[in-house]
């Protein structure tokens, strides 16, 4: 991109910094010279980053040596007495005994049999995602018990659940519902909150009033369904709806007191990377020093077939977790405070429905 600016403006700074600046014109040393004056070690500042990227970036690096060093490890091995096996043995057992049972679909269905809303058909198809991975992980675990114990032949998917229990992580045969970089143990903490929210919400047959939106496999499939609801309600067509967003600046305590909204939906769980949130003026501003991830409130998510003003407004994008590669959701827009909506693109600040740890 072409700026004028930078041909006619002497010194002209290329960033915050004072280091980094379009040096005058003169003889090649000279810019030689310029070059090595500049440090060895970008400041993230150079880049519009905050230093907090620097950390990210150190973590990411860390986990990538660590992910190296785990699989060149030997594939037998024995620590303190306990062998490989025993000890997937040990991890298998916990994960079983950890998992709930399957959530009623029939008695659900007939339930809501009187009410086929939107809402209620997403609760359904909840239902029978989860419980086909429950399902899943218990033959799983079953047969790797019977295959280490040598009652079964240890096909390769039960080989590759073995290395992958053992190191940890999540066997694929199981990620395939929804997508998730958490490791196992944390994996299998969050797996039982989200069975607990689809459970509660199938006893009751009532929606709850704050939904865990990043409790849903299919979060696309859920905000389809207010859309669909809301252009039920008002007899208008899908496609003319966008999304309007408020984020609360109250505790959840008193919006549970309130009751869900007139229109659209409270969704809470999302977490603001790149930023900070100032709750008290509901917009963005600079992330604390060593804060890579910030929480954010309770939002409210209501269609609008009206046009929205986009002055003062940062487009955040919203994704599954931090590898944002394939996994956006939806675009929230957060009032940009103190910074052009620009500053907070560059910094990459986006949402996310889930951590990797």
């Amino acid at each position: 991109m072409f700026s004028e600016e930078a041909i006619s403006t002497a010194f002209f700074k290329l960033s915050s910094l004072p280091t980094y600046y379009i040096p005058k014109d003169g003889p090649i040393q000279s810019y030689r010279e310029y070059i090595n004056l500049l440090p060895t070690v970008d400041d993230p500042k150079a880049f519009g980053q905050h230093p907090n990227a620097d950390i990210s970036s150190q973590i990411i690096e860390t986990r990538t040596l660590f992910d190296t060093l785990l699989s060149l490890k030997p594939q037998v091995s024995v620590t303190l007495g306990v062998s490989q096996e025993d000890k997937v043995l040990e991890m298998a057992a916990d994960v079983l005994r950890r998992i709930p049972p399957n959530i009623d679909y029939d008695n659900t269905a007939k339930l809501l049999s009187l009410d086929p809303s939107p809402l209620n058909v997403v609760l359904l198809q909840e239902i029978q995602r989860y419980n086909a991975l429950l399902e899943k992980i218990r033959f799983s675990l079953i047969n790797l018990e019977k295959g280490i114990k040598g009652l079964v032949v240890m096909s390769a998917d039960l080989e590759e659940i073995f290395t992958c229990i053992n190191d940890g992580r999540v066997p694929p045969v199981w990620a395939k519902v929804y997508a998730s970089q958490k490791p196992l143990g944390a994996w299998t903490r969050d797996l039982v909150l989200r069975i607990e929210q689809f459970e509660k919400w199938a006893l009751t047959a009532h929606p709850p009033t704050i939904f865990w939106m990043s409790g849903f496999t299919f979060p696309t499939g859920f905000l389809t369904a207010i859309l669909q609801t809301t252009a039920r309600q008002n007899s208008i067509a899908v496609d003319s709806l966008s999304w309007e967003f408020a984020v609360s600046t109250t505790d959840d305590s008193m919006l549970l007191g309130m009751g869900p909204p007139k229109d659209g939906v409270y969704i809470k769980g999302l977490f603001l990377e790149g930023a900070g949130w100032n709750k008290k003026d509901s917009c963005l501003i600079e992330a604390a020093p060593m804060q890579l991830v910030c929480p954010m409130p309770t939002i409210h998510l209501k269609p609008t077939d009206k046009k929205k003003s986009s002055k003062g407004m940062y487009p955040c994008p919203c994704y599954y977790y931090g590898n944002r590669d394939g996994s956006f959701i939806v675009t929230v827009d957060l009032k940009s405070g103190a910074e052009v909506a620009d500053s907070w693109t560059k910094r990459g600040t986006a949402l996310l429905m889930s951590l990797d740890s």
